[in-house]
């Protein structure tokens, strides 16, 4: 999810925020309005970034004076709580799920090979604000932030024990370090939110089985050299 340097212990409980927020409590034109706030402050931080996109600007998206924004969120950062916390909460539960299966480690990592990319249409916005704001989120005073950390700690530690456990299988090679495999094919999905379009030749499923192929089966054709290139 970004390219900070932590290994961190890990958590296995639901991604949590801290800080008010005012959540509508049905489901009707309130909670969806909600929603529509959300997608419109979602798209600006990824445009613009978090930083720089005032409140102003989000009410003027929507069509609405600043106050009546305050009627949903009681702050920026509040807004940015849900874009964020809606991302972590899908991922990382998919992520849970696909342990769950209990298959072979070759196949539980390529099934999360998928989810990380699919995640790029739906959680785009999330994923460039995670990617250029992560610093700056960080580094506000408190810990209402500390959520980012606990998340990418414990997919992280998923990924590294299953990548472990097809080391310990045969399928993997025993020469690769399984911390920097992860984080090689972590940052290879999500900076692919930067350059990927919908409607291009590969959808992402399409993203996803190309790379698997790569990721499994290599470049090289024929037997691996052991020389130096």
């Amino acid at each position: 999810m970004n390219t900070r340097k932590n290994s961190g212990g890990a958590t296995s409980t639901p991604v949590k925020r801290q800080g008010t927020t005012k959540r509508a409590a049905s489901s009707g034109p309130a909670s969806e309005r909600r929603d529509h706030l959300v997608k419109l402050a979602a798209e600006l931080f990824a445009r613009k970034g978090f930083q720089a996109t005032t409140v102003r600007e989000i009410a003027e998206e929507a069509g609405i004076l600043s106050g009546s924004l305050y009627h949903h969120f009681d702050s920026k950062e509040t807004i940015v709580d849900e874009v964020l916390t809606t991302f972590l909460d899908d991922l990382v539960g998919r992520y849970r799920a696909a342990l769950e299966q209990e298959g072979e480690p070759r196949a539980i990592l390529s099934e999360m090979v998928r989810i990380g990319f699919s995640t790029l249409e739906p959680h785009r916005a999330a994923i460039t604000v995670m990617q250029n704001d992560w610093n700056y989120l960080r580094s506000l005073p408190g810990d209402r932030f500390d959520y980012l950390v606990k998340a990418e700690d414990e997919v992280e530690r998923m990924w590294v024990e299953q990548i472990k456990l097809g080391q310990a299988a045969g399928q993997f090679r025993a020469d690769v370090d399984p911390k920097l495999t992860y984080r090689m094919i972590r940052d290879t999905i999500w900076v692919a939110v930067r350059w990927f379009r919908p409607g291009g030749r590969l959808n992402t499923t399409g993203l996803a089985e190309h790379y698997i192929t790569v990721l499994f089966d290599g470049l090289a054709t024929g037997e691996r050299s052991s020389h130096s290139a």
